[in-house]
């Protein structure tokens, strides 16, 4: 395993625990194997290390591939709609504590903003996919695409945030049955 997987895993696991605003850089150093220095080569600052686990260690909407005018709309809105419902499920535990410090929220949105990462950024990917369905008349002219991405994206996190507040952080997925059923659900205005 690289030194850049090393570094990755080890900060899941501590993020998952201890979430943004406790684990340190140097508690995940240690925990894999690296100095702090070397985390900074690999990473350049915490919110990059952040990012690259949101992206590559966590299930997600980056693992399914949008072709748009291809394929079936109904199968990569449900691809898209358990993406969002797991990743959401696995990253609040992440950012519990930070949430609750205005300050220190303040100063990792600043951060994250200048590597481009952002709250916002799965309802904008899913509007310009449904903008470029539209194009192909998958998706009804009228449809507006960024208000169906936000229903959908919505939905996802506000039903894994019950998930985990009603299970707890070893909540169960969200069956696939249930994705089918948000994508059905947006589909049928589109």
């Amino acid at each position: 395993m690289s030194t850049r997987e090393r570094i990755l895993d080890a900060a899941a696991g501590l993020l998952r625990t201890r979430g943004i605003a406790q684990a340190t850089t140097r508690e995940i150093a240690l925990a894999s194997g690296v100095s702090e220095p070397t985390l900074y080569k690999y990473f350049g600052d915490k919110e990059r290390l952040l990012l690259a686990v949101l992206e590559e260690r966590l299930p997600g909407p980056s693992r399914v591939t949008l072709r748009p005018g291809e394929g079936d709309l109904a199968e990569t809105l449900t691809d898209l709609a358990h993406a969002y419902l797991d990743f959401y499920r696995e990253s609040f535990p992440m950012f519990g504590a930070l949430l609750a410090d205005p300050q220190r929220m303040a100063a990792h949105r600043d951060a994250l903003a200048r590597h481009g990462g952002t709250p916002a950024r799965p309802v904008a990917a899913l509007a310009a996919y449904l903008r470029a369905e539209q194009a192909h008349g998958r998706v009804a002219a009228r449809t507006d695409p960024e208000a169906a991405a936000a229903l959908l994206v919505g939905a996802c996190f506000q039903q894994a945030f019950l998930r985990y507040y009603t299970e707890g952080p070893d909540a169960a997925p969200a069956p696939r049955s249930f994705a089918a059923s948000l994508a059905t659900a947006l589909l049928g205005p589109l």
